[in-house]
């Protein structure tokens, strides 16, 4: 019996990569948005995942969600992927509380809601798999993101605890930490900041949204059942 994936945030840019990659490997993918219902039906109508519409940042939603995605698919969700992110982007001077406690209930609360979820049927059950998508953000700082690279630091640390303590039940946490992705997100980014970053990059490329949900792919497969705790970065080379 196929596997039952959820990805958050999962009908555009990379979580579109990442929900195509699981679908195609054999899973059930369910795909979570937030609020562009033309894009998510589109996604819906182009791929066969369906999607489900709920605010991973609320609690209580994400217990609903998981609930809705369980029956619709008919059978307990055994992979998460938390990709869902947001960007508010200001140095600290400028930045609005609003904009800090949008990105952080978004891009971290969510992991904590969306995986207490589903800890306890892992748990139970002796298997789960959790892929968290971080960011080389996250480990290196980005002027501007001091609300970004927070929430996807604080993802690495979640990540290494989590995976700690349910290593022995079977349910395996990691992460991974993509560099610069070919998405709509990088149409915001100065050209000569793109321009930077590539020059740092031995690889000379951004990353393509498919080579995003192949690792998050493996991850989640049986080739990865030693594998927790694990930070795995696609960055092209970039040293930390």
């Amino acid at each position: 019996m196929a596997r039952v994936a959820v990805v958050t945030g999962g009908t555009r840019g990379i979580g579109r990569a990442i929900s195509v990659a699981l679908k195609d490997a054999g899973y059930k993918v369910a795909a979570t948005y937030a609020g562009n219902d033309e894009a998510a039906q589109r996604f819906k109508s182009e791929t066969g995942i369906p999607v489900f519409k709920f605010d991973v940042a609320d609690f209580n939603a994400c217990a609903e969600g998981i609930k809705a995605i369980e029956a619709e698919l008919g059978g307990p969700v055994e992979a998460l992927v938390n990709n869902a992110g947001i960007t508010r982007d200001a140095t600290m001077h400028r930045m609005r509380t609003d904009q800090w406690n949008d990105v952080i209930r978004t891009n971290l609360d969510s992991c904590f809601n969306m995986s207490r979820a589903v800890i306890e049927g892992m748990r139970s059950r002796g298997f789960g798999r959790i892929v968290n998508v971080s960011s080389i953000n996250g480990q290196a700082g980005q002027i501007g993101q001091t609300n970004y690279a927070a929430a996807k630091a604080g993802l690495i640390g979640f990540t290494k605890a989590l995976a700690r303590e349910y290593a022995r039940k079977g349910v395996t946490v990691n992460a991974i930490a993509p560099g610069f992705v070919k998405t709509r997100m990088l149409e915001g980014v100065p050209e000569k900041a793109l321009e930077s970053v590539l020059a740092v990059t031995p690889m000379g490329r951004f990353a393509e949204p498919m080579e995003i949900g192949a690792s998050v792919l493996y991850l989640a497969s049986p080739a990865a059942s030693f594998v927790t705790g694990h930070v795995l970065d696609v960055n092209g080379g970039m040293a930390m």
